[in-house]
């Protein structure tokens, strides 16, 4: 992965060469683990921003705090670490001040992504500096996925399934909601573990599957995106799981969604989770490379609208590093797809009050069609 790292930056500064840019800077974890290929204690927690600097013709730069830095420099190829402390001389603002140098013509960084503390810095120091937004570039770069890329994330759609199959047999009358994401932990926690050693790079790389797990049950699945809780399974309550904040290895982040309903559901849920996968399912059918993002998301609006339900959701999104990339699939968007993006497909309704009808995999685009990155059945499921 180091030296897929690698590559990608020597990619990004061949474009920023293209595009006239002497030196951008980043500061959101995704794209500095993308680049450098580290991530952990980064950005804004507690105010402790990490940067790492790219310039077409020099090697780039990471400037971490110092309790990071020996951490930081075992996991990345950069080999200029550069260390801040929390007082004195060699507080972050100093650090990054020499690192950037007298003079810029412009700072180029992620707009929309700079916590407000590096912003002001930015700000205060370099007045009369243009800041302007490297966004554009590096998403267009990260939106094809390479062979090691998508061979990640279909690891990480093999940790999700364990999830997803702990998930629906911890369901029975009774259960409390918790107990399921406890399932939910513990099997996507030993699957991920398989795939690594204690060795190198993947020494540093933790299996433990991690935050909320988004989950309803009852007349709550029409919520989305509340979490799980301790409110105990009736019979016939229809059970959502979205892993879209826990299904990832790697830092790679996929989109994975089902609904199970515990011994029996009413036909009014039964026929809006139906809805709901036939609309995924008309998506699906549509996406290959050559057809734009919001053509995907108007054929599933198609099948709702033989269903005789609306939806304003958007029908996916693009996967990769964070949890949120472009293009995505929905109205508007005019993106042409091509081989190698990869992206979450959803099919969903929500009833307020009543219930949800939810589905959602992640797959990647062929030439021809697609292919699924995330596997479980595709129907009305029972627990």
């Amino acid at each position: 992965m180091l030296e897929q790292a690698r590559m990608r930056t020597r990619v990004l500064q061949d474009r920023l060469r293209q595009e006239g840019i002497d030196l951008a800077i980043f500061t959101d974890e995704s794209s500095i683990a993308y680049l450098a290929g580290f991530w952990g204690y980064l950005a804004v927690e507690f105010g402790r921003p990490t940067f790492l600097l790219v310039r077409p013709d020099e090697d780039p730069v990471v400037v971490t705090p110092l309790m990071e830095h020996e951490m930081v420099s075992k996991m990345t190829w950069v080999e200029d670490v550069r260390i801040w402390e929390d007082a004195g001389p060699n507080r972050w603002e100093n650090v990054l001040r020499n690192a950037v140098g007298a003079n810029p013509k412009a700072l180029w960084v992620e707009t929309d992504l700079v916590p407000a503390i590096v912003r002001n810095f930015l700000d205060e120091t370099f007045k009369g500096v243009p800041l302007m937004n490297v966004s554009r570039i590096l998403g267009e770069q990260r939106m094809i996925k390479s062979a090691v890329e998508i061979e990640v994330m279909k690891q990480a759609g093999e940790i999700a399934g364990a999830m997803m199959a702990a998930a629906h047999s911890s369901l029975e009358v009774g259960a409390a909601e918790y107990e399921a994401a406890l399932a939910v932990i513990a099997a996507g926690t030993r699957r991920a573990a398989g795939f690594l050693t204690s060795k190198g790079w993947d020494a540093f790389v933790s299996p433990m599957i991690h935050n909320l797990q988004i989950m309803q049950s009852g007349s709550d699945t029409s919520m989305v995106h509340r979490r799980a809780g301790t409110k105990l399974l009736k019979r016939g309550d229809p059970v959502y799981f979205c892993f879209c904040n826990m299904a990832q290895f790697k830092q790679y982040k996929l989109g994975f969604d089902r609904v199970f309903f515990v011994n029996e559901a009413s036909d009014e849920a039964i026929r809006v989770q139906q809805a709901a996968i036939d609309a995924q399912q008309a998506a699906l059918r549509s996406i290959r490379a050559g057809v734009t993002a919001e053509s995907v998301a108007f054929a599933a609006d198609e099948a709702y609208s033989a269903a005789g339900y609306t939806t304003s959701y958007r029908t996916g999104r693009s996967i990769g590093v964070s949890y949120l990339e472009a293009p995505e699939l929905k109205a508007g968007d005019k993106t042409v797809l091509k081989a190698g993006m990869t992206f979450a497909v959803d099919g969903g309704i929500s009833l307020d009050g009543r219930l949800g009808g939810r589905i959602g995999d992640s797959i990647v685009v062929t030439e021809s069609g697609f292919e699924y990155l995330t596997e479980y059945p595709r129907e009305v499921l029972y627990a």
